[in-house]
């Protein structure tokens, strides 16, 4: 799993016209999800998530997580983190994980994201046309993949 976790003052995703989800200070994250991908991943990556101090206690300094800040979550599948840009100029996206294996992890994310911060997450919808909003806070943009565990 790819994400890309931007720290937010607000952002919001609509579809068609109509705001499928929508959030104030906290995190927008961009997921990717590939064939390779397990259960094993998706825990490590949603306590990273969940977990994470990037924003700023009483000094500035990035002390803070999300339960310290009462902080959300917009979270929004996005295959073409997994974008092959090696050979040509057209993407090749062979590496994301088709419907069938991607949905229900990216629906158990939700969910365990949900219970480690204690709300709702907010999100999109699976493989619709999005359009994201966001003001970047900092910026802080944080990239992680779960096969570096980076």
């Amino acid at each position: 799993m790819r994400a890309v976790i931007q720290r937010v003052t607000e952002a919001s995703c609509t579809v068609n016209g109509q705001i499928t989800g929508e959030i104030a200070n906290g995190f927008l994250v961009l997921l990717g999800i590939e064939d390779a991908d397990t259960q094993e991943d998706l825990e490590w990556l949603a306590q990273k998530i969940a977990n994470m101090r990037v924003f700023s206690d009483e000094n500035g300094l990035m002390n803070k997580a999300l339960a310290d800040i009462d902080g959300n979550i917009l979270l929004i599948s996005q295959f073409t983190l997994f974008a092959a840009t090696k050979k040509g100029n057209r993407p090749g996206f062979t590496r994301a994980a088709r419907p069938d294996k991607a949905i229900p992890l990216y629906e158990e994310m939700k969910k365990q994201l949900s219970t480690l911060i204690g709300k709702e997450v907010q999100c999109g919808i699976f493989g619709a046309d999005m359009k994201i909003s966001l003001l970047n806070d900092g910026p802080v943009t944080i990239v992680m993949d779960t096969k570096n565990k980076e």
